[in-house]
C-alpha cells in the first residue's frame, strides 16, 4: 500500500466521528453531497460547543473565572484561524455572524474611504455576498465594474486586464466558485492589483474547505471565509492584512474596542461557536500525523484535497458518460478545480432531479446557490438553475457509485 492509499484509508476511517453519517432514509444510509452549502460536523466540534455552555458560559472581559475562560476561547479561536489560513497572527482575525454580514460592514467602511469616481471591480462568477455589498456603493458615486466570465464558467482575464486601471481602488473576487468549481488565479490577479495600487479582497468561503491557504504568500489584503463550510459552526471570518483594518473607518459603538481585530465586531460574539471553530481546525489538523505543529493545517489540507479530487474526478467523468447530462465548469485536467460539480439534465428540472435523488437517500442541491449572476450569464437561471453535488472529506467511492447509478436511472426516465 503506497502512502497516498494509506492516507486515503485513514480519511475514510474517520467517518465514524460524524454522528450524522449514521442516519438512514428509506432504509438507505444518507449520502451527503450537499457539502458546498455547509458540511457535516464531527463529534469533537459538537462537544466543544456544548462543553462551553456546560462550564464557561459568560460574557467577555469580566473580572471572574468564567469570563476569563471566555476571553481565552476567543483568543484561541483567533490563533487557530490565523494558523489555518497562514495569517500573521491572531490580531488579523475578526469574527462575525456570517461572511455576508462581515463583508457588508467592510464594504461600508471602505466606501467611507473612497471618493466619487473611484472604481471597484467585481466578477460575474461571484457569490452575491461578494457582489451586493460592493454594488451598493454605486449609491455614493463609486463606479463598480463587472468582469465577464467565459462559456466554461471561468474568468475572462483579458476583460479583467482591460478594466483594471489607475482609478481602481479594490478588486473583489472569489477564490473558488460554488457554482462551477472554478478556482481563480489569485496570484495573477494580485499582480494586476499591485500594478494598479489597488486592494485585493478574496472570498474564500468555497476554497477554504478544500485547499490549503496562505494569505501572506498570496499578498491578499482581505480574505473572508465561513467555518460552517469546513466542519465547524456557523461563524464568519475576516482576515485583514497588517494594520489595514485599523486604517479603515469602520462603524463601531462607543463601548467597542476601536482597534483591530475587534473594531469591526459589533455586538457580542458567539463564544460557544468560536470554541467549535477551534475544534474544527484541530480536527482538520489531526489528518497530518507529523509531530511538528507548524503549517500542520496546510499539510492536512493538502492530503484532504488529494482525496477529494479523486472522488470528484470520478463523479465528473461518470456524469459526462451519461446521456443527457451536461456538466458546468472547467475540466479537471485544466488545472486546480474545486471538488464541486454542477450539471443539467435534459428535460428535467434541477429541483425534480434533487427530489428523485432524495428518494435514494442522496442529498444534493438545486438552483443558483447565490451565485445567481453566473447562472444567469450562463443562460440557466430561467431553466431552474443547476443540480450541484460536492465532495467533502467524509464522502466515499461507494457513495459516488450510488450517486452515478441514481443519476443514470433519472436520465433514463427523462431523456
Amino acid at each position: 500500500m503506497n502512502n497516498q492509499t494509506s492516507g486515503f484509508s485513514t480519511i475514510v476511517a474517520r467517518r465514524d466521528e460524524f454522528p450524522s453519517l449514521k442516519r438512514a432514509y428509506r432504509d438507505l444510509p444518507l449520502a451527503y453531497f450537499d457539502g458546498p452549502g455547509g458540511t457535516q460536523v464531527p463529534d469533537s466540534v459538537i462537544s466543544a460547543v456544548s462543553d462551553y455552555y456546560r462550564s464557561s458560559n459568560a460574557n467577555a472581559h469580566g473580572a471572574f473565572i468564567t469570563s476569563h475562560e471566555t476571553d481565552a476561547v476567543v483568543d484561541r479561536a483567533r490563533q487557530k484561524v490565523a494558523e489555518f489560513i497562514g495569517a500573521e497572527g491572531p490580531q488579523n482575525i475578526s469574527f462575525g455572524a456570517n461572511m455576508t454580514s462581515l463583508n457588508f460592514s467592510l464594504s461600508r467602511a471602505i466606501g467611507r474611504w473612497l471618493d466619487e469616481g473611484d472604481e471597484i471591480l467585481i466578477t460575474q462568477l461571484d457569490h452575491e455576498a461578494n457582489r451586493a455589498p460592493w454594488l451598493a456603493l454605486r449609491e455614493q458615486g463609486i463606479i463598480v465594474r463587472e468582469v465577464r466570465i467565459l462559456e466554461n464558467a471561468t474568468l475572462d482575464y483579458n476583460d479583467l486586464e482591460n478594466k483594471i486601471n489607475e482609478n481602481t481602488r479594490l478588486v473583489a473576487v472569489g477564490y473558488s466558485s460554488n457554482v462551477s468549481g472554478t478556482v481563480n488565479e489569485i496570484k495573477r490577479i494580485r499582480g494586476l492589483t499591485y500594478e494598479a495600487e489597488a486592494l485585493l479582497l478574496v472570498d474564500a468561503v468555497h476554497f477554504a474547505p478544500h485547499f490549503p491557504l496562505d494569505v501572506r504568500s498570496l499578498g491578499i489584503d482581505f480574505l473572508l471565509c465561513s467555518a460552517y463550510k469546513f466542519y465547524g459552526p456557523h461563524v464568519g471570518i475576516l482576515y485583514s492584512k497588517g494594520e489595514l483594518l485599523n486604517r479603515i473607518p469602520t462603524y463601531f459603538l462607543r463601548t467597542q474596542e476601536a482597534h483591530a481585530p475587534c473594531r469591526i465586531e459589533t455586538g457580542t460574539l458567539n463564544f460557544a461557536a468560536l470554541n467549535g471553530v477551534s475544534a474544527a481546525i484541530d480536527f482538520i489538523a489531526s489528518f497530518d500525523p507529523a509531530p511538528d505543529s507548524s503549517h500542520r493545517p496546510q499539510r492536512a489540507m493538502q492530503q484532504i484535497a488529494r482525496y477529494e479530487e479523486t472522488l470528484a474526478r470520478r463523479i465528473y467523468e461518470g456524469l459526462q458518460a451519461i446521456r443527457g447530462v451536461n456538466t458546468i465548469g472547467p475540466d479537471f485536467n485544466a488545472g486546480l478545480r474545486a471538488p464541486t460539480i454542477s450539471f443539467t439534465l435534459e428535460n428535467a428540472d434541477p429541483r425534480i432531479v434533487c427530489e428523485e435523488l432524495n428518494q435514494k437517500a442522496i442529498l444534493a442541491w438545486n438552483g443558483h446557490f447565490y451565485g445567481i449572476r453566473a447562472v444567469e450569464t450562463l443562460g440557466l437561471l430561467e431553466r431552474g438553475g443547476l443540480t450541484r453535488v460536492g465532495v467533502s472529506l467524509y464522502n466515499t467511492e461507494e457513495e459516488v457509485d450510488r450517486l452515478l447509478t441514481a443519476v443514470k436511472e433519472i436520465a433514463a426516465r427523462h431523456c
